[in-house]
């Protein structure tokens, strides 16, 4: 009986360890499940319902459900709280799509790159690795002690706040500003 307890106590642990190391971040106050989709985890975080009506608004929910993969360097509504005032609402008219389009779409890489590869590709490249988003616009990626840091056309540089969340057709990275093309 007693060794049944200590592999059943060792089984456990193990699980309860594995469980912990490959967890999701918890994200504007919601778990984020690897087996949904961008969208699906997306609404659930109180940190990013200004994003998820932007999306919805964009017609761009279809596109974030589907097979992916997709990186998207997802702000937080304290993000778009920085726009000047007013730009989250015109950008929400049906008559400003195409620019709400772009914007979002200068957010997401067709790719699922983790924060570990995205460093290393910032490192391969010398200290800037640029990609180019769905939307077309160029971000610089940098690493900043650690942390991974992006510069939009504008100039404007946004932090990645959480890294790595998961999702079942690419990944997440929490960001802290919104990325705006530089027309």
């Amino acid at each position: 009986m007693t060794t049944m307890f200590r592999t059943f106590a060792a089984s456990a642990a193990i699980a309860i360890a594995a469980t912990t190391v490959f967890a999701n971040p918890m994200v504007g106050g919601a778990a984020m499940y690897p087996t949904k989709n961008i969208i699906q985890n997306a609404v659930n975080s109180k940190d990013h319902t200004t994003l998820v009506a932007a999306v919805k608004a964009a017609g761009l929910v279809d596109t974030l459900e589907g097979k992916g993969p997709f990186t998207v360097f997802a702000p937080t509504n304290e993000a778009f709280a920085k726009l000047p005032a007013g730009t989250v609402e015109t950008l929400l008219k049906p008559e400003n799509k195409a620019t709400l389009v772009k914007i979002l779409t200068c957010h997401v890489v067709a790719a699922d790159a983790m924060s570990k590869t995205v460093k290393a590709m910032i490192k391969q490249d010398g200290g800037v690795h640029t990609v180019t988003t769905v939307g077309g616009c160029k971000l610089q990626l940098m690493n900043k002690n650690g942390k991974i840091e992006i510069k939009d056309e504008k100039g404007d540089i946004a932090h990645v706040t959480i890294a790595d969340v998961q999702q079942s057709n690419g990944v997440i990275h929490v960001i802290d500003t919104v990325l705006l093309p530089a027309s």
